[in-house]
């Protein structure tokens, strides 16, 4: 299969409220270092929102550079915006994305129709494939399975990141589009479940601190070790639900802070976390054996 395993959702580094390439590239090592299958720049967890246009295209183009082949890489290049969203989908292509990561847009609630509409524009201008981002908890609309088998005919849509948590979607796609659609969980605590349901990995918000212990339990899944995989999903529980204590990337910039990845700081609106955040962060990161 195209993408499957554990997928980073890199956050990005800032400084002095720029980004920080050198440790975004360090970032990149350190994960590939580690096992991580694949990386995701420029998504919700590197806060794209708050990234200029021009920001968004040079961490792509680092990511592609940095990884060097060692692993595939989905660029980020959605925006509410249909032409924004083909401008970076232009933009990733040419910089040698593997992949296209597109989220549905977000506040303007297009209908099914129009979801339709805003794949389709970006499928004329893609040379790569594109996995689709529904994530309704950030976007508010929610992607139909329907609409989605509808867009799957169009063998440049391969698959869905799905963060909607509803673990029985991954055998429903199955049944509706097939086995060779890609399934990749976008919510860390049922990404085990995920799998067992059909799901073929994870782009994870969690694999940016916890790379290694993530690349096992996804690699002892395939391998039919599914104790190892429960116990380290065990091990982990802990720090997937720390790091959305509050809005994320916010507690995960902490605990990267803590374990010497990168600062803490974010982009505002995101804050840095509350004391009881942090004391809850410090805990998971220490019950899963990383501080």
């Amino acid at each position: 299969m195209l993408f499957h395993g554990s997928y980073t959702a890199l956050l990005t580094p800032f400084k002095d409220n720029k980004v920080d390439f050198g440790a975004y590239r360090k970032l990149i090592d350190f994960q590939i270092e580690n096992g991580t299958n694949g990386l995701v720049p420029v998504g919700t967890t590197g806060e794209s929102p708050t990234l200029s246009h021009d920001e968004h295209k040079k961490l792509v183009e680092v990511c592609i550079e940095q990884s060097n082949g060692r692993v595939p890489v989905i660029a980020g290049a959605g925006s509410n915006s249909t032409n924004e969203a083909v401008d970076f989908v232009k933009h990733a292509c040419s910089a040698g994305a593997d992949g296209l990561l597109v989220v549905t847009p977000y506040y303007n609630k297009p209908t099914q129709s129009g979801l339709i509409a805003h794949y389709n524009e970006l499928i004329k201008n893609s040379t790569k494939p594109i996995i689709i981002y529904d994530i309704p908890g950030r976007s508010v609309i929610k992607m139909n399975d329907t609409t989605m088998a509808k867009l799957a005919e169009n063998p440049l849509i391969v698959g869905v990141k799905d963060a909607t948590a509803d673990l029985a979607r991954p055998t429903r796609l199955q049944n509706l589009i097939g086995e060779d659609f890609i399934q990749l969980s976008g919510e860390d605590g049922t990404a085990l479940a995920y799998l067992a349901a059909g799901g073929s990995g994870c782009i994870s918000v969690t694999a940016n601190i916890a790379p290694k212990l993530l690349s096992r339990m996804h690699n002892a899944w395939k391998q039919g070790d599914i104790s190892t995989a429960q116990e380290i999903n065990k091990k982990l529980m802990p720090l997937h639900d720390a790091l959305f204590y509050e809005t994320s990337p916010g507690p995960l910039k902490y605990a990267a802070s803590l374990i010497g990845l990168c600062s803490s700081e974010a982009r505002l609106p995101i804050v840095e976390i509350e004391e009881v955040s942090k004391t809850y962060v410090k805990d998971a990161l220490g019950k899963a054996g990383l501080l």
